[in-house]
Protein backbone atom coordinates (compact mmCIF):
# COMPACT_ATOMS: atom_id res chain seq x y z
CA UNK A 1 0.00 0.00 0.00
CA UNK A 2 0.93 3.27 -0.41
CA UNK A 3 2.20 3.98 3.20
CA UNK A 4 5.00 1.39 2.72
CA UNK A 5 8.67 3.56 2.44
CA UNK A 6 9.97 2.11 -0.94
CA UNK A 7 13.70 3.01 -2.07
CA UNK A 8 13.11 6.60 -3.95
CA UNK A 9 15.96 6.42 -6.91
CA UNK A 10 14.33 6.22 -10.10
CA UNK A 11 16.24 3.03 -11.18
CA UNK A 12 14.21 0.94 -8.47
CA UNK A 13 11.53 1.19 -10.72
CA UNK A 14 13.68 -1.13 -13.53
CA UNK A 15 13.94 -4.77 -13.22
CA UNK A 16 15.82 -6.43 -10.53
CA UNK A 17 18.19 -8.41 -12.12
CA UNK A 18 19.55 -10.07 -9.23
CA UNK A 19 16.38 -11.77 -8.43
CA UNK A 20 16.20 -14.97 -7.31
CA UNK A 21 12.63 -15.38 -9.28
CA UNK A 22 14.47 -14.58 -12.67
CA UNK A 23 17.26 -17.27 -11.72
CA UNK A 24 19.94 -15.57 -9.93
CA UNK A 25 22.18 -17.20 -7.13
CA UNK A 26 25.11 -16.49 -5.15
CA UNK A 27 27.70 -18.83 -6.97
CA UNK A 28 30.50 -18.08 -4.02
CA UNK A 29 31.77 -16.25 -1.37
CA UNK A 30 35.21 -16.62 0.55
CA UNK A 31 33.16 -16.41 4.54
CA UNK A 32 29.29 -16.27 5.50
CA UNK A 33 30.26 -17.81 9.21
CA UNK A 34 27.29 -16.10 10.71
CA UNK A 35 24.72 -15.69 7.98
CA UNK A 36 24.36 -17.21 4.08
CA UNK A 37 25.43 -15.08 1.53
CA UNK A 38 22.35 -16.25 -0.18
CA UNK A 39 20.22 -14.23 2.44
CA UNK A 40 21.10 -10.97 -0.11
CA UNK A 41 19.11 -12.45 -2.71
CA UNK A 42 15.62 -12.78 -0.63
CA UNK A 43 13.13 -10.48 -2.22
CA UNK A 44 10.88 -9.34 0.97
CA UNK A 45 12.55 -7.17 3.02
CA UNK A 46 14.94 -8.18 5.58
CA UNK A 47 13.71 -8.56 9.39
CA UNK A 48 14.97 -8.68 12.78
CA UNK A 49 13.81 -10.54 15.79
CA UNK A 50 15.50 -10.04 18.82
CA UNK A 51 16.86 -12.73 21.48
CA UNK A 52 17.13 -15.45 18.61
CA UNK A 53 19.99 -16.83 19.29
CA UNK A 54 21.45 -19.57 17.42
CA UNK A 55 24.56 -21.45 17.66
CA UNK A 56 26.69 -18.96 16.17
CA UNK A 57 24.88 -15.84 18.08
CA UNK A 58 21.88 -13.60 17.00
CA UNK A 59 20.16 -14.81 13.78
CA UNK A 60 20.62 -12.42 11.18
CA UNK A 61 18.31 -12.23 7.94
CA UNK A 62 21.26 -11.00 5.81
CA UNK A 63 24.94 -11.63 4.83
CA UNK A 64 27.05 -11.72 8.27
CA UNK A 65 31.19 -12.60 7.95
CA UNK A 66 33.52 -13.96 10.82
CA UNK A 67 35.18 -10.88 12.50
CA UNK A 68 38.72 -10.25 10.64
CA UNK A 69 41.93 -10.65 12.96
CA UNK A 70 45.51 -9.73 12.04
CA UNK A 71 48.83 -11.68 11.66
CA UNK A 72 49.81 -11.77 14.91
CA UNK A 73 49.45 -10.26 18.63
CA UNK A 74 51.60 -7.40 17.52
CA UNK A 75 49.39 -6.83 14.73
CA UNK A 76 46.08 -7.83 16.06
CA UNK A 77 43.96 -5.87 12.98
CA UNK A 78 43.34 -6.71 9.61
CA UNK A 79 45.31 -4.68 7.08
CA UNK A 80 43.09 -1.93 5.40
CA UNK A 81 42.98 -3.71 2.13
CA UNK A 82 41.53 -7.15 4.01
CA UNK A 83 38.28 -7.58 3.01
CA UNK A 84 35.09 -10.35 2.46
CA UNK A 85 33.41 -10.66 -1.22
CA UNK A 86 30.12 -12.87 -2.84
CA UNK A 87 29.86 -13.28 -6.24
CA UNK A 88 26.04 -13.23 -7.54
CA UNK A 89 25.10 -14.91 -10.81
CA UNK A 90 22.23 -12.17 -12.49
CA UNK A 91 19.01 -13.70 -13.16
CA UNK A 92 19.75 -12.16 -16.58
CA UNK A 93 22.13 -10.94 -18.19
CA UNK A 94 21.97 -6.87 -18.51
CA UNK A 95 22.88 -3.20 -18.83
CA UNK A 96 23.12 -2.65 -14.43
CA UNK A 97 21.42 1.05 -13.70
CA UNK A 98 21.64 1.15 -10.16
CA UNK A 99 22.70 -0.84 -7.39
CA UNK A 100 21.00 -1.20 -3.52
CA UNK A 101 23.23 -2.48 -0.46
CA UNK A 102 21.15 -2.56 2.14
CA UNK A 103 22.63 -3.05 5.77
CA UNK A 104 18.84 -3.20 7.08
CA UNK A 105 19.06 -3.83 11.03
CA UNK A 106 23.03 -4.16 10.97
CA UNK A 107 24.08 -1.53 13.68
CA UNK A 108 27.27 -2.76 14.80
CA UNK A 109 28.44 -5.22 13.07
CA UNK A 110 28.09 -3.23 9.17
CA UNK A 111 31.32 -3.22 6.82
CA UNK A 112 33.10 0.44 7.15
CA UNK A 113 33.20 0.47 3.14
CA UNK A 114 31.78 -1.50 -0.09
CA UNK A 115 32.02 -1.48 -3.61
CA UNK A 116 30.39 -3.48 -6.26
CA UNK A 117 32.13 -4.91 -9.33
CA UNK A 118 30.43 -6.57 -12.39
CA UNK A 119 31.76 -8.90 -15.16
CA UNK A 120 30.68 -10.53 -18.24
CA UNK A 121 30.87 -14.32 -18.66
CA UNK A 122 28.78 -16.27 -21.27
CA UNK A 123 27.66 -19.52 -20.76
CA UNK A 124 27.79 -21.69 -17.14
CA UNK A 125 31.16 -20.08 -15.80
CA UNK A 126 32.71 -22.03 -13.15
CA UNK A 127 34.05 -20.47 -9.93
CA UNK A 128 37.44 -20.81 -11.08
CA UNK A 129 36.64 -19.21 -14.28
CA UNK A 130 34.46 -16.30 -12.59
CA UNK A 131 37.65 -15.64 -10.54
CA UNK A 132 39.79 -14.97 -13.79
CA UNK A 133 37.33 -13.10 -15.06
CA UNK A 134 37.73 -9.47 -15.76
CA UNK A 135 35.61 -7.24 -13.08
CA UNK A 136 34.75 -3.92 -13.54
CA UNK A 137 34.19 -1.56 -10.81
CA UNK A 138 30.19 -0.16 -10.77
CA UNK A 139 30.00 1.13 -7.69
CA UNK A 140 33.75 2.36 -6.36
CA UNK A 141 34.54 1.69 -2.12
CA UNK A 142 32.29 3.64 -0.75
CA UNK A 143 31.53 4.68 3.13
CA UNK A 144 28.43 3.17 4.45
CA UNK A 145 26.47 3.17 7.30
CA UNK A 146 24.16 1.15 9.63
CA UNK A 147 20.90 0.07 8.64
CA UNK A 148 20.73 2.34 5.96
CA UNK A 149 19.42 1.27 2.27
CA UNK A 150 22.40 2.75 -0.09
CA UNK A 151 21.40 3.49 -3.02
CA UNK A 152 24.06 3.79 -6.07
CA UNK A 153 23.38 4.96 -9.39
CA UNK A 154 25.53 3.63 -12.17
CA UNK A 155 26.21 4.71 -15.80
CA UNK A 156 28.01 2.14 -17.15
CA UNK A 157 26.39 0.78 -20.79
CA UNK A 158 27.65 -2.81 -20.95
CA UNK A 159 25.79 -6.16 -20.73
CA UNK A 160 26.79 -8.39 -17.43
CA UNK A 161 26.09 -11.45 -16.29
CA UNK A 162 27.36 -11.53 -12.75
CA UNK A 163 28.11 -8.60 -9.89
CA UNK A 164 30.44 -9.02 -6.66
CA UNK A 165 29.81 -7.27 -3.61
CA UNK A 166 33.16 -6.30 -1.75
CA UNK A 167 32.81 -5.29 1.99
CA UNK A 168 35.77 -4.39 3.95
CA UNK A 169 37.30 -5.34 6.46
CA UNK A 170 33.96 -7.38 7.37
CA UNK A 171 30.65 -7.71 8.72
CA UNK A 172 27.02 -7.57 7.60
CA UNK A 173 24.56 -6.50 4.55
CA UNK A 174 20.82 -7.67 4.51
CA UNK A 175 19.91 -7.56 0.90
CA UNK A 176 21.46 -6.72 -2.41
CA UNK A 177 19.54 -5.28 -5.47
CA UNK A 178 20.64 -4.96 -9.09
CA UNK A 179 18.21 -2.68 -11.07
CA UNK A 180 18.87 -2.43 -14.67
CA UNK A 181 17.63 -3.23 -18.43
CA UNK A 182 17.79 -7.26 -19.61
CA UNK A 183 19.16 -7.43 -22.73
CA UNK A 184 18.62 -11.06 -24.06
CA UNK A 185 20.90 -12.47 -26.76
CA UNK A 186 18.72 -12.34 -29.76
CA UNK A 187 20.25 -15.44 -31.16
CA UNK A 188 18.33 -17.25 -28.05
CA UNK A 189 15.01 -16.12 -29.57
CA UNK A 190 15.41 -17.25 -33.35
CA UNK A 191 12.78 -19.01 -34.26
CA UNK A 192 11.11 -18.82 -31.47
CA UNK A 193 7.49 -18.35 -29.69
CA UNK A 194 7.58 -16.45 -26.05
CA UNK A 195 6.06 -14.07 -23.69
CA UNK A 196 7.02 -10.88 -25.52
CA UNK A 197 5.81 -9.29 -22.08
CA UNK A 198 8.37 -11.10 -19.85
CA UNK A 199 10.96 -9.58 -17.56
CA UNK A 200 12.85 -12.29 -18.15
CA UNK A 201 13.40 -11.67 -22.22
CA UNK A 202 13.34 -7.42 -21.43
CA UNK A 203 9.58 -6.33 -20.82
CA UNK A 204 9.03 -3.61 -18.59
CA UNK A 205 5.72 -2.69 -17.35
CA UNK A 206 6.68 1.02 -17.93
CA UNK A 207 3.24 3.20 -16.78
CA UNK A 208 0.59 2.40 -15.04
CA UNK A 209 -2.52 4.30 -14.15
CA UNK A 210 -2.46 3.43 -10.20
CA UNK A 211 -0.50 0.99 -7.85
CA UNK A 212 -2.02 1.40 -4.58
CA UNK A 213 -2.08 -1.78 -2.95
CA UNK A 214 0.59 -3.58 -5.27
CA UNK A 215 3.10 -2.50 -8.53
CA UNK A 216 2.36 -3.51 -12.06
CA UNK A 217 5.36 -4.55 -12.41
CA UNK A 218 4.12 -8.05 -10.43
CA UNK A 219 2.39 -8.42 -13.83
CA UNK A 220 4.84 -9.78 -16.09
CA UNK A 221 6.95 -11.12 -13.68
CA UNK A 222 8.08 -15.08 -13.63
CA UNK A 223 5.90 -17.66 -12.53
CA UNK A 224 2.48 -17.57 -11.07
CA UNK A 225 1.33 -15.12 -8.02
CA UNK A 226 0.79 -17.21 -4.87
CA UNK A 227 -1.25 -15.11 -3.29
CA UNK A 228 -3.37 -11.88 -4.14
CA UNK A 229 -0.49 -9.41 -3.01
CA UNK A 230 1.76 -10.93 -5.63
CA UNK A 231 -0.60 -9.21 -8.56
CA UNK A 232 -1.31 -5.41 -9.43
CA UNK A 233 -4.23 -4.13 -7.52
CA UNK A 234 -5.78 -0.66 -7.73
CA UNK A 235 -7.73 1.25 -5.57
CA UNK A 236 -11.40 1.56 -5.84
CA UNK A 237 -12.32 3.83 -8.33
CA UNK A 238 -15.04 6.60 -7.38
CA UNK A 239 -15.45 8.15 -10.93
CA UNK A 240 -15.79 7.17 -14.43
CA UNK A 241 -12.32 6.00 -15.76
CA UNK A 242 -10.95 2.89 -15.79
CA UNK A 243 -7.23 1.51 -14.88
CA UNK A 244 -4.35 0.49 -16.82
CA UNK A 245 -1.02 -0.79 -17.43
CA UNK A 246 1.72 -0.06 -20.55
CA UNK A 247 4.17 -2.74 -21.06
CA UNK A 248 7.25 -2.51 -23.26
CA UNK A 249 7.72 -5.44 -24.95
CA UNK A 250 11.19 -7.71 -25.05
CA UNK A 251 11.27 -6.18 -29.17
CA UNK A 252 8.78 -5.69 -32.03
CA UNK A 253 6.28 -8.63 -32.42
CA UNK A 254 3.45 -10.07 -33.40
CA UNK A 255 1.45 -11.07 -30.43
CA UNK A 256 -0.66 -14.35 -31.09
CA UNK A 257 -2.04 -15.10 -27.69
CA UNK A 258 -2.62 -13.80 -24.27
CA UNK A 259 -3.41 -14.98 -21.29
CA UNK A 260 -5.45 -12.86 -18.29
CA UNK A 261 -5.03 -14.02 -14.99
CA UNK A 262 -6.74 -13.17 -12.38
CA UNK A 263 -5.77 -15.75 -9.73
CA UNK A 264 -6.60 -14.90 -6.16
CA UNK A 265 -8.63 -11.89 -7.34
CA UNK A 266 -12.09 -13.07 -6.13
CA UNK A 267 -14.03 -10.35 -4.73
CA UNK A 268 -11.74 -7.69 -6.76
CA UNK A 269 -11.06 -8.71 -10.35
CA UNK A 270 -12.25 -6.33 -12.88
CA UNK A 271 -15.23 -6.79 -15.23
CA UNK A 272 -13.63 -7.19 -18.33
CA UNK A 273 -10.16 -5.64 -20.04
CA UNK A 274 -9.20 -4.91 -23.32
CA UNK A 275 -5.89 -4.60 -24.78
CA UNK A 276 -4.64 -1.71 -27.38
CA UNK A 277 -0.78 -2.13 -29.08
CA UNK A 278 1.39 0.66 -30.24
CA UNK A 279 4.02 0.46 -33.11
CA UNK A 280 7.42 2.85 -31.60
CA UNK A 281 9.35 1.36 -34.59
CA UNK A 282 9.13 4.60 -36.23
CA UNK A 283 9.92 7.10 -33.84
CA UNK A 284 6.57 7.54 -32.48
CA UNK A 285 5.95 8.19 -28.46
CA UNK A 286 3.35 5.83 -26.84
CA UNK A 287 3.18 8.23 -23.66
CA UNK A 288 2.30 10.91 -25.53
CA UNK A 289 0.59 9.90 -29.02
CA UNK A 290 -3.26 8.98 -28.44
CA UNK A 291 -4.00 8.13 -31.62
CA UNK A 292 -1.32 6.22 -32.33
CA UNK A 293 -3.11 3.20 -30.48
CA UNK A 294 -5.07 0.47 -31.99
CA UNK A 295 -7.04 -2.30 -31.06
CA UNK A 296 -5.71 -6.13 -30.21
CA UNK A 297 -8.29 -7.82 -28.33
CA UNK A 298 -11.68 -6.09 -28.01
CA UNK A 299 -13.60 -5.31 -24.59
CA UNK A 300 -13.52 -8.78 -22.85
CA UNK A 301 -15.91 -10.51 -19.88
CA UNK A 302 -13.38 -11.69 -17.33
CA UNK A 303 -14.39 -14.31 -14.18
CA UNK A 304 -12.90 -13.71 -11.01
CA UNK A 305 -9.80 -15.93 -9.74
CA UNK A 306 -9.72 -17.33 -13.53
CA UNK A 307 -6.71 -17.97 -16.31
CA UNK A 308 -8.19 -16.40 -19.40
CA UNK A 309 -6.46 -17.95 -22.39
CA UNK A 310 -7.48 -15.81 -25.59
CA UNK A 311 -6.04 -16.19 -28.97
CA UNK A 312 -5.46 -13.53 -31.14
CA UNK A 313 -5.37 -12.27 -34.87
CA UNK A 314 -1.87 -11.97 -35.91
CA UNK A 315 -1.92 -8.03 -37.37
CA UNK A 316 0.01 -5.33 -36.97
CA UNK A 317 3.80 -5.02 -35.19
CA UNK A 318 3.49 -3.63 -31.66
CA UNK A 319 6.81 -2.56 -29.10
CA UNK A 320 3.56 -2.13 -26.73
CA UNK A 321 1.12 -3.18 -25.70
CA UNK A 322 -1.32 -1.19 -22.68
CA UNK A 323 -3.81 -3.48 -20.69
CA UNK A 324 -6.82 -1.41 -19.93
CA UNK A 325 -9.11 -2.71 -17.07
CA UNK A 326 -12.79 -1.95 -16.35
CA UNK A 327 -13.43 0.20 -14.21
CA UNK A 328 -10.75 -1.17 -11.41
CA UNK A 329 -9.23 -4.20 -9.51
CA UNK A 330 -6.27 -6.50 -9.76
CA UNK A 331 -4.74 -8.67 -12.05
CA UNK A 332 -2.19 -11.40 -11.15
CA UNK A 333 -0.33 -11.87 -14.60
CA UNK A 334 -0.34 -10.57 -18.04
CA UNK A 335 0.76 -13.36 -21.17
CA UNK A 336 1.58 -12.08 -24.35
CA UNK A 337 2.82 -15.14 -26.60
CA UNK A 338 4.46 -13.84 -29.94
CA UNK A 339 7.54 -13.60 -31.97
CA UNK A 340 9.63 -11.22 -33.08
CA UNK A 341 9.40 -9.36 -36.16
CA UNK A 342 12.36 -9.14 -38.41
CA UNK A 343 12.78 -5.20 -37.77
CA UNK A 344 11.75 -6.13 -33.96
CA UNK A 345 15.10 -8.47 -33.83
CA UNK A 346 17.15 -6.23 -35.46
CA UNK A 347 16.77 -3.81 -33.27
CA UNK A 348 17.08 -5.88 -30.53
CA UNK A 349 20.21 -7.27 -31.78
CA UNK A 350 21.45 -3.81 -32.06
CA UNK A 351 21.15 -2.99 -28.36
CA UNK A 352 22.25 -6.41 -27.36
CA UNK A 353 25.47 -5.80 -29.87
CA UNK A 354 26.54 -2.05 -28.80
CA UNK A 355 26.48 -3.06 -24.89
CA UNK A 356 28.31 -6.30 -25.47
CA UNK A 357 32.29 -6.17 -23.92
CA UNK A 358 34.46 -5.65 -26.82
CA UNK A 359 35.96 -9.01 -26.29
CA UNK A 360 32.25 -10.81 -26.92
CA UNK A 361 31.49 -7.99 -29.65
CA UNK A 362 34.42 -9.48 -31.74
CA UNK A 363 33.63 -13.71 -30.84
CA UNK A 364 30.46 -12.79 -32.26
CA UNK A 365 31.39 -11.15 -35.07
CA UNK A 366 33.80 -14.32 -36.01
CA UNK A 367 31.83 -16.56 -35.45
CA UNK A 368 28.97 -15.39 -37.60
CA UNK A 369 31.87 -15.04 -40.73
CA UNK A 370 34.12 -11.62 -40.47
CA UNK A 371 37.65 -12.14 -40.36
CA UNK A 372 39.75 -11.13 -36.76
CA UNK A 373 40.79 -7.53 -38.18
CA UNK A 374 37.41 -7.19 -39.74
CA UNK A 375 35.54 -7.85 -36.36
CA UNK A 376 38.38 -5.93 -34.50
CA UNK A 377 37.95 -2.60 -36.68
CA UNK A 378 33.40 -3.02 -36.36
CA UNK A 379 34.16 -3.28 -32.66
CA UNK A 380 35.61 -0.86 -32.53
CA UNK A 381 33.27 1.49 -35.09
CA UNK A 382 30.64 0.93 -31.80
CA UNK A 383 27.85 2.36 -30.98
CA UNK A 384 25.94 1.50 -34.34
CA UNK A 385 22.82 3.42 -33.98
CA UNK A 386 20.59 2.00 -36.97
CA UNK A 387 21.02 -0.02 -39.78
CA UNK A 388 22.25 2.53 -41.87
CA UNK A 389 25.16 3.27 -39.68
CA UNK A 390 25.97 -0.59 -39.65
CA UNK A 391 25.97 -0.78 -43.33
CA UNK A 392 28.16 2.16 -43.83
CA UNK A 393 30.23 1.02 -40.84
CA UNK A 394 30.24 -2.38 -42.97
CA UNK A 395 31.23 -1.27 -46.23
CA UNK A 396 34.48 0.46 -44.57
CA UNK A 397 35.58 -2.33 -43.38
CA UNK A 398 39.31 -3.17 -45.01
CA UNK A 399 40.79 -4.29 -47.22
CA UNK A 400 38.47 -3.39 -50.00
CA UNK A 401 36.37 -5.16 -52.28
CA UNK A 402 37.14 -6.71 -55.82
CA UNK A 403 35.26 -6.38 -58.87
CA UNK A 404 33.72 -9.95 -58.36
CA UNK A 405 32.42 -8.43 -54.80
CA UNK A 406 33.09 -11.66 -52.93
CA UNK A 407 33.73 -9.69 -49.66
CA UNK A 408 31.60 -7.78 -49.57
CA UNK A 409 29.26 -10.42 -49.81
CA UNK A 410 30.41 -13.02 -47.19
CA UNK A 411 30.89 -9.37 -44.88
CA UNK A 412 26.85 -9.06 -45.54
CA UNK A 413 26.00 -12.41 -44.63
CA UNK A 414 27.99 -12.28 -41.34
CA UNK A 415 26.09 -9.06 -40.00
CA UNK A 416 22.96 -10.10 -41.47
CA UNK A 417 23.41 -13.68 -39.68
CA UNK A 418 24.14 -11.76 -36.15
CA UNK A 419 22.10 -8.66 -36.60
CA UNK A 420 19.29 -8.99 -39.01
CA UNK A 421 20.63 -5.81 -41.04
Amino acid sequence: MSSVTTPSAPFTELVNLASRLLGAGVVATNEDTFADAENLLVAKPAEFRAHTFGHKGQIMDGWESKRRRGVSAEQPHPTDEDHDWAVVRLGVAGVVRGVVVDTAHFTGNYPETASVQAASVPGHPSVEELDDAEWTDLVPRTALRGDTAHEFEVTDGTRYTHVRLNIWPDGGVARLRVHGEVLTDPRELDGLTFDLAAQEYGGVAEAASDRYFSSPHNLNAPGRASVMGEGWETRRRRDKANDWVRIALAGGGEVLAAEVDTTHFVANAPGWADLVGYDASTGGDPSTDADGWFPVLPRTRLQPDTRHRLRLDAGRPVTHVRINVYPDGGLARLRLTGRLTGAGRAALALRWFNALPAGEARTALVEAGLEAEEATALTAARPLADAAATTAAVSALQPADGPDGEQSSRRRSAIWRLLGV
